[in-house]
């Protein structure tokens, strides 16, 4: 079993409003995502991933398309937070991401976890596995969601 893990980061902006420190106030953090993929490296001649597990910058592209280009920049704000939202829609054109949960740095990490899965999956026949995801919010601090023990 090979694991690769690829590092992107990106800026964004959340509170936690029911919190009883600080983070119940609008605040950003420069993010950093590691996203870990197991499995078998290709061994299909003149295939162009021949000899990887997948190429890292392709890693890199699923990841941005479908979630670091969405939260970067933006606002992520728990549906349920409407003072926030009544604020953030007085703001044209700005850039909000409304989730499900309060944006937690464990929450955050499970949604992304849970939005990269089924998109790494196999490549020329090989299969992947999204092994773990790691959301770091600050350099000390971070979350880990992982797939269950195989």
């Amino acid at each position: 079993m090979i694991r690769i893990t690829r590092r992107l980061e990106f800026d964004a902006g959340h509170r936690i409003p029911d919190h009883r420190s600080q983070c119940r106030n609008l605040h950003g953090h420069r993010y950093a995502l590691e996203i870990t993929l197991a499995g078998e490296p290709v061994q299909q001649p003149g295939a162009p991933d021949h000899g990887m597990l997948m190429d890292f910058s392709e890693v890199k592209t699923i990841a941005r398309e479908h979630l670091v280009d969405r939260w970067d920049h933006a606002f992520l704000a728990w549906r349920e937070d409407h003072q926030i939202l009544a604020l953030l829609a007085t703001i044209p054109e700005h850039k909000t991401v409304v989730l499900d949960c309060v944006p937690t740095a464990e929450n955050l990490a499970r949604h992304a976890f849970d939005l990269l899965q089924p998109l790494y999956r196999s490549r020329y026949g090989q299969i992947l596995r999204l092994e773990r995801v790691v959301l770091y919010e600050t350099p000390n601090c971070w979350a880990e969601a992982a797939a269950p023990a195989a």
